[in-house]
């Protein structure tokens, strides 16, 4: 018989382990020695030690789950309790039941780790809700829509809840999103539709804008130039393909009147300064008929220059009040010659002049007497008075005696 501090091998080659209940058979040994037989016994209680070992180090530095750590346990547990190996397999089993203590603190922080996760991940998700059930009445379009696709992409990063929670803020979130989609879908439907009345108004815009682009009629047109785009602009902008071609077809046609009108001004502004040139000339020959000492040779010149004048054609504007007036001062000087002469010659005129004459010199003459018999009989307060009349007819009668010689006598 052999034994050692933990087990012992009888006579028949029976194995026992020594434990606090007593010697418990490990199993029989008849290949051998009895040392052979402890020593066998010895390296499965070992192998024991090494796999509790290494499930102890799993426990405290990996993930294993408490539930695979307890299948674990229990197995190792069933191996101890069937007594199949020689060694303290009561400290084996301290070992097992401090083993468990630690998988269930560590199911219980786990426990709580997950339900602080599932308080994270709820108001996350509550907090993704809210923003896109707020985003889902914005106007601004491209971003919103942007981030409610980042938006989706947090949600599938976060972990799920419990189902009912889960499925509420989903549909909540989800709901959020088709209504910003709808409202954004009828926005673009709206503007697509507008769009669509601008090309058309725009459309009929560039017809007649090119219509006109040929059009000699120059200040009418550019008027109405500036009328069409100001239509133009009131239309509101078509699709983008749309809206490039007929502004490039509205403003070539534009351009095609204008560069046209432009070429015509050019060509005016030469000639009318031509013409400038040429009234400078006649006016200045006018001039020459100044002062007036043949009025009938006078007048017959101014006639033909004015003829020449007037088939000159236009000057440009800035200079065209003093040409003219050149011209105006010398035919006014013409006309007070004629009016002069005029009344030089009219009989009746002269005949009144003469009449008018004769009875202020006889009103002076009279004036004269009187004054010389007031004086010769020593009344001096009616000479003196006398005189003063005397001196108003006087100038009377020097003024008509200047104008009776206008008319020649």
């Amino acid at each position: 018989m052999s034994s050692d501090p933990w087990g012992r091998v009888d006579e028949t080659g029976t194995v026992y382990v020594r434990t606090a209940d007593g010697e418990q058979v490990v199993g029989s040994w008849q290949a051998g020695t009895p040392e052979e037989a402890l020593a066998y016994f010895e390296r499965k209680y070992e192998g024991l030690v090494v796999e509790i070992g290494l499930l102890e180090k799993r426990v405290k530095t990996t993930d294993l789950s408490a539930k695979d750590a307890q299948i674990a346990i229990d197995h190792l547990r069933e191996q101890v309790s069937e007594h199949h190996a020689v060694g303290d397999l009561a400290a084996l089993g301290k070992r097992l039941d401090v083993l468990v203590e630690s998988v269930e603190r560590r199911r219980e922080e786990r426990k709580v780790q997950r339900a602080k996760q599932h308080d994270e991940a709820r108001k996350a998700k509550e907090e993704l809700v809210a923003e896109a059930e707020e985003l889902a009445r914005s106007e601004q379009w491209r971003s919103a829509g942007e981030r409610l696709r980042a938006l989706v992409d947090t949600w599938k990063g976060l972990p799920r809840l419990d189902r009912k929670s889960d499925d509420e803020l989903w549909h909540r979130f989800s709901h959020a999103r088709s209504a910003f989609s709808k409202r954004r879908k009828a926005h673009f439907a709206s503007l697509d539709a507008q769009r669509e009345d601008a090309r058309k108004a725009k459309e009929k815009l560039v017809t007649e804008a090119e219509s006109l682009s040929h059009s000699t009629d120059w200040g009418a047109t550019a008027a109405r130039y500036r009328e069409l785009m100001a239509d133009w602009k009131a239309a509101g902008r078509a699709q983008r393909e749309a809206e490039d071609d007929l502004w490039n077809r509205f403003r070539g046609a534009q351009d095609v009147f204008f560069a046209a009108r432009s070429g015509a001004f050019a060509e005016r502004d030469a000639e009318q300064t031509e013409n400038l040139q040429l009234k400078e000339e006649l006016a200045a020959e006018a001039e020459k008929l100044l002062p007036v000492t043949d009025l009938k040779a006078a007048r017959a010149a101014f006639r033909g220059i004015n003829e020449r004048w007037e088939a000159v054609g236009h000057v440009p504007r800035d200079a065209r009040s003093r040409i003219e007036g050149r011209m105006h001062a010398v035919e006014r000087a013409i006309q007070e010659s004629e009016e002069n002469e005029w009344r030089r010659t009219n009989p009746e005129a002269r005949a009144r002049a003469a009449g008018l004459t004769g009875q202020l010199q006889a009103a002076v003459d009279k004036l004269r007497g009187q004054i010389d018999t007031a004086r010769a009989a020593g009344n001096n307060a009616r000479a003196d008075k006398l005189t003063k009349e005397l001196e108003g007819r006087q100038a009377l009668l020097d003024q008509a005696l200047k104008g009776l010689q206008e008319f020649g006598g």
